[in-house]
């Protein structure tokens, strides 16, 4: 064997082995971490899926994050391989130099269960990323029976260095309460409901409770022209959607150029001065 294929080897041996050693911490098989799911995970990121979603800043100017969509309709079974499976591609970008912080979608129901918050607790612990690159982000808001098992699930979860979000705000009092009351960082309007109808202007100033809040605006499927002024006018910090970037794989993700996604979002605008044939 050369010297290079045993480095090779090597690498690839210490890449795998935080999820190795989550097997007998979580691996009952009704979480969906049986051996057989544990290889299926393995096989699977091999496959470089197109299931990340790029986040820029509300200009196009830089990437900020990405959201992990096939966590976004994972069956009970599915969440924690896939949850791990989007650690790992965090650990990818984290180890090719880039800090990319990952958002990875999670029901209300996991966020209760002090088994998946244990089992989820050990794989953030085990993939050694730094405070800040794993965001989970609610799909919902508890009700009265699972309130306080979700918060005791999400603050252990905090106290592990990971950043909350709400997605699919639509702007009711319940979400709001449960915004301000968790102090999260991060929340999700999708635009294409603002295209019917507007989001009161008090609503917006309680999400932005003083200018240290650390909540952030995040303007979700930007899929038209429409949509970026929408943007503009929620002074959103974040933008996602077919109109910014199309999902793409992992490997994909290190190779956006920050400058090239800004030249590409101001070429949908019409410019200013004319080209040397004279065509706007």
């Amino acid at each position: 064997m050369s010297p290079k294929s045993r480095l090779y080897t090597l690498v690839k041996a210490w890449k795998n082995k935080p999820f190795h050693e989550v097997r007998d911490a979580c691996g009952d098989p009704w979480l969906g971490l049986s051996s057989q799911a544990l290889e299926e995970h393995q096989s699977w990121s091999k496959r470089q899926a197109i299931s990340h979603e790029p986040i820029f800043n509300c200009k196009g100017t830089k990437l900020t994050g990405s959201l992990f969509r096939p966590l976004l309709d994972a069956s009970d079974l599915q969440l924690l391989r896939l949850f791990m499976e989007g650690l790992d591609t965090i650990s990818y970008w984290y180890r090719s130099g880039r800090f990319i912080p990952g958002i990875l979608p999670m029901p209300i129901n996991a966020l209760s269960s002090s088994s998946y918050v244990d089992a989820m607790s050990e794989l953030i612990l085990n993939s050694r990323l730094p405070v800040g690159l794993i965001v989970i982000g609610m799909q919902s808001v508890p009700d009265s029976t699972n309130v306080d098992c979700c918060k005791e699930g999400l603050l252990r979860l905090r106290r592990l260095g990971v950043l909350l979000h709400f997605l699919n705000f639509c702007g009711s009092a319940e979400e709001l309460h449960w915004i301000t009351d968790m102090q999260l960082e991060g929340v999700h309007i999708d635009t294409r409901a603002l295209r019917k109808h507007d989001l009161a202007s008090d609503v917006l100033s309680q999400l932005r409770q003083s200018p240290f809040s650390p909540t952030q605006i995040y303007a979700a499927n930007i899929g038209l022209v429409q949509d970026l002024k929408i943007a503009s006018a929620l002074i959103a910090d974040h933008a996602y959607g077919g109109l910014m970037m199309a999902p793409v794989s992992r490997h994909q993700m290190l190779q956006i150029n920050d400058s090239r996604i800004a030249k590409a979002i101001f070429s949908l605008h019409p410019h200013q001065h004319p080209n040397q044939n004279g065509d706007k």
